[in-house]
């Protein structure tokens, strides 16, 4: 029996360098050289790899441990927070089986404090709880983390290196915390057929004899462990001369980004690429890769912006002449006078004076007309028929709503929307755990067993507890929901100044379901049929975009808008029948298409009463006469009746004024 090779690390993942893209000839993809650059500098805060599913984001993160120096002569820590963890279990708390047992308070580490100069890596960031989001940045930014929960207070050192996952169809990060990852990368699977059949053979092979496959790989991984090291090493040389924090500054301020964030990661991203390139001073090549990895998710402005970097602007503003170099302290500055030259103005040349400086705002004015032109024309929406079919309405901007929630109290996600018995949130009293429990209610914990220390035999000392006594705290927070929007299409809400008023409604109320976490789906109907339009996702960018390619025009099947929804609502509630749902039916109420529509379209809100759906009728009903059919609807529906002019969160300001 052939004894076994010690000298060959257990192999758990998929190598580093076998990665289709980390071993480019031109060097790493952006992905991989994201990943290295912030394990180089984990000050620059970390990493979010943001792509559709099936494109090895998993894979490379997982794989990165393995190729990083160890730290303190043990291996670098992957530690995996899953989307499901409780704050507890993040930050660590106190050691129930000591308090049980022994009397004694003591603290159990959390998953902050076992990354620790390691890796932390959420998969599936964007559906992680903010709270959570917020406490791992901030850990991150810090490098150290401070509990204060459950009787116990303590700071404890908390260095690692943040890197998230995400598929940009389950939803956004908000902005907020988009900004708190130091880079960011979009990922793609490639569509060159040769690419893809390497990445299958690759993953076939490893998957046949992983051993064989990694020692393959073995002499790649060990001289990107070596390069990182000595980058690491080189780090603290790497300068960084003011005419390059001067280009970082105009490239942060030509993509007008917000605060000074970007500038200081951007900077730090620079210097690391330098030590990476084996660099003593950073260069103009440094800073536009910086800029690449540190800028295109700090540009957006409004939720359903997409993030991305104008290249050619990146290009203008960096220039083709490189940094000059840092001057010799020893060398006379040239800007200073030579006291053997006479005094006295220099005379002017051809490209001096006044001229020059004309031309130059000339210039700019010309600039500035020809931006002008462009607001002036981007302000006139002209209809478009992509298909050639109906017409297809603009959407006008977004605003804030009147906020909607489902009745009665939830047990769901915590969001921001309905109430709800959540993790978080006011404390409102005490229960027994079930399941992963929660946080401990000490007071009633020790209630519970006061009464029973007499039986237990205690006649001093400490108190006896028994997993029994255990109570934790019962909260209510806010939860999130699905909203499912069912819109009418027809060709009673065809004219222009109609559809834009409702896409413009649906458009702030998804916003509205952005900002507190809602899962969304939409369904439209026109002419005789209804159409799932988009599934229900958390991906509310995919909602904005259907919403904005939603033709409009023929007849009103209300009944088949409504019967599509309660089948829709219906298959949700068995995937997921926690989380609880609310029905937004933007229509006029007029039923049209077929026989007896009014019938069956009462009929079918009927059928979502009976099923206890929480549902809003957003009436679209214009003008001096109104039939007032769709507060009849919201009537069979058990359902608010909501203008539309009754949306937003300002005119129902205006209504509290003039009842006051």
């Amino acid at each position: 029996m052939t004894p076994p090779n010690n000298d060959t690390p257990e192999i758990r993942h998929f190598p580093f360098s076998a990665v289709v893209g980390a071993d480019g000839p031109d060097g790493p993809d952006p992905m991989a050289l994201a990943l290295i650059l912030t394990t180089i500098a984990p000050e620059v805060g970390g990493v979010l790899v943001r792509g559709e599913k099936g494109t090895a984001k998993s894979t490379i993160v997982r794989a990165l441990a393995a190729v990083l120096p160890p730290a303190d002569d043990r291996p670098v820590p992957l530690v995996e927070l899953p989307i499901g963890a409780t704050e507890d279990r993040v930050t660590g708390s106190i050691n129930l089986e000591s308090a049980l047992a022994e009397g004694k308070a003591e603290y159990e580490p959390g998953l902050l404090a076992k990354a620790h100069r390691g890796i932390l890596y959420v998969d599936e960031v964007n559906l992680l709880h903010d709270h959570l989001v917020d406490l791992l940045l901030d850990a991150a930014a810090m490098g150290r983390a401070t509990v204060e929960r459950d009787g116990v207070s303590m700071t404890h050192d908390a260095r690692f290196v943040l890197v998230g996952t995400m598929n940009p169809e389950e939803g956004e990060l908000r902005p907020q915390l988009l900004d708190r990852f130091g880079l960011t990368v979009e990922v793609a699977a490639p569509r060159d057929p040769a690419l893809r059949a390497e990445v299958v053979r690759r993953r076939m092979a490893y998957d046949a004899d992983p051993g064989t496959f990694a020692s393959a790989y073995a002499a790649a991984e060990a001289a990107l462990r070596e390069r990182i090291a000595a980058a690491r090493a080189l780090l603290g040389t790497v300068r960084l001369t003011d005419a390059g924090l001067l280009k970082i500054a105009e490239v942060c301020a030509a993509f007008d980004v917000d605060g000074l964030r970007a500038d200081i990661v951007t900077a730090r991203t620079a210097v690391a690429h330098a030590a990476w390139s084996g660099r003593s001073q950073v260069a103009l090549e440094d800073i536009r890769v910086a800029a690449r990895l540190a800028l295109p998710h700090r540009r957006r402005r409004k939720p359903f912006d997409a993030p991305g970097l104008d290249e050619d602007l990146l290009d203008q503003v960096l220039g083709d002449d490189d940094l000059p170099p840092e001057p010799d302290p020893h060398e006379p500055d040239p800007d200073e006078p030579d006291p053997d030259e006479p005094d006295g103005p220099a005379p002017e040349g051809p490209g001096d004076g006044d001229g020059s400086d004309d031309s130059t705002v000339t210039s700019d004015d010309s600039t500035a007309t020809s931006d002008d032109s462009t607001v002036e024309s981007s302000q006139d929406p002209v209809e478009s028929s992509p298909s050639g079919g109906a017409p297809v309405a603009p959407t006008g901007s977004a605003y804030r709503t009147r906020l909607l929630t489902v009745r009665g109290v939830g047990t769901g996600t915590a969001g921001r929307r309905s109430r709800a018995r959540t993790s978080n949130g006011r404390r409102i009293g005490s229960t027994a755990p079930t399941g992963a429990g929660g946080a401990i209610h000490l007071t009633e914990t020790i209630r519970a067993a006061a009464r029973h220390q007499v039986a237990r035999g205690r006649t001093e000392g400490r108190l006896l507890l028994h997993p029994a006594d255990l109570r934790v705290a019962v909260r209510e927070g806010r939860e999130s929901n699905l909203v499912l929007f069912c819109v009418d299409a027809s060709g009673s809400m065809a004219a222009r100044r109609r559809m834009e008023q409702v896409k413009t409604a649906v458009l702030s109320l998804l916003l509205d379901a952005y900002q507190r976490r809602d899962k969304v789906g939409l369904v439209t109907f026109r002419g005789s049929a209804a159409e799932v339009a988009l599934p229900p996702t958390h991906s509310v960018d995919a909602a904005a975009q259907r919403l904005e390619e939603l033709p409009s025009g023929g007849r009103t099947p209300l009944a088949e808008g409504l019967l599509e929804a309660a089948h829709l609502l219906t298959v949700e509630r068995t995937r997921d029948p926690q989380r609880r749902a609310l029905l937004v039916v933007v229509t006029d109420g007029r039923a049209t298409s077929g026989a007896d529509a009014v019938a069956r379209s009462r009929m079918a809100a009927g059928l979502l009463a009976e099923a206890g759906v929480t549902s809003v009728v957003v009436d679209c009903e214009s003008g001096p006469m109104r039939m007032g059919l769709a507060s009849i609807l919201a009537e069979h529906l058990g359902a608010e009746h909501l203008p539309i002019g009754d949306v937003s969160a300002e005119a129902l300001m205006d209504v509290t004024r003039r009842a006051a």
